[in-house]
């Protein structure tokens, strides 16, 4: 989207002052960041010394943010959200919206949504290229610090930051129900649909790392008063749909998800609560008026509302 990155106008180093506030570690930021420890720590230093202010004080094996660094960042974010308006206000003066919008998201919801929603972005502004990119909702969340995309599809977790987070804008998109998977012929394949409490002996199928997918299952478990004992660790849609129809155990299956031509049975799930996966866009703070960005959430709301207006298969 952008003519020129973030960092061209903002000191790359405020962005890296940011980064350790919320992960707490100069290890643990360097990660996030895909920087060496050493490089993370000489930047800091050097944004200190530049300031003429101590921003990290020792603790242990940890640093301590002083208060000057939480000052800056104070003001860092200030000037995020402004450098976001400023460039939206300036697209504005465009005689017509054009350019690359860069989408990220996690796969079902890139399936469902994104795409549908690239599409009419292609047919309502035929000057604007879409590019999408897969990823898990903390990955997209750094993404969209990094400048490294413009719209984001997430999944809300434990460890996401929360609404309030002033760094970005969410907004619900979808709101999406999800079903118990078993194999063809299964006990519990009843179409008048089941408690989630009496699949609490079955072996389940998901994968813990690096998966949105792992926390809402164990949330809906724990919330049905169980702890799912979960024998094969595997994500992709399809080849989890595949060990459940071999009866190797049971997963939850998002409506969002179409049923593979597999022999699987989706289950309607009864009781309170019901189990549902809450899809919201995210973009930086002050990059909502951008003509790119608002043509690309607009569509999104449009695939949302489609989605959910249709017949359920």
């Amino acid at each position: 989207m952008k003519p020129f990155s973030l960092a061209y106008m903002i000191d790359h180093r405020l962005h890296v002052l940011q980064a350790l506030a919320e992960h707490g570690t100069v290890t643990a930021t360097a990660g996030a960041l895909h920087l060496t420890p050493s490089a993370v720590s000489q930047q800091l230093r050097l944004l200190a010394r530049d300031l003429g202010v101590e921003l990290l004080r020792p603790d242990g094996r940890r640093v301590l943010l002083t208060p000057a660094a939480h000052i800056v960042l104070r003001h860092a974010g200030a000037l995020r959200t402004q450098w976001e308006a400023a460039q939206a206000e300036l697209a504005q003066q465009g005689a017509s919206t054009q350019g690359t919008l860069r989408m990220c998201g996690v796969s079902s919801a890139l399936a469902a949504l994104g795409a549908p929603a690239a599409v009419r972005l292609r047919e309502t502004h035929p000057l604007v290229e879409s590019l999408i990119v897969e990823e898990e909702s903390s990955e997209c969340y750094r993404m969209l610090l990094g400048d490294e995309t413009d719209v984001a599809l997430v999944l809300p977790g434990p460890d996401a930051p929360p609404v309030t987070d002033a760094r970005f804008e969410q907004t619900l998109l979808l709101t999406d129900r999800q079903d118990l998977l078993v194999p063809e012929g299964h006990r519990l394949a009843r179409p008048e649909g089941v408690e989630l409490a009496e699949a609490a002996g079955q072996s389940w199928i998901v994968k813990r790392p690096n998966n949105d997918t792992y926390p809402l299952v164990m949330a809906a478990c724990t919330a049905a008063g169980f702890t799912p004992r979960i024998t094969h660790q595997v994500k992709e849609w399809y080849a989890v749909s595949s060990l459940v129809a071999e009866g190797f155990g049971v997963c939850l299956m998002p409506r969002i998800v179409p049923l593979p031509q597999l022999a699987v049975t989706r289950v309607p799930l009864r009781g309170t609560p019901v189990p549902v996966r809450r899809f919201l866009t995210a973009v930086r703070r002050g990059s909502a008026a951008h003509p790119l960005v608002a043509a690309a959430l607009h569509a999104l709301r449009e695939a949302a509302s489609a989605h959910a207006a249709a017949p359920e298969s």
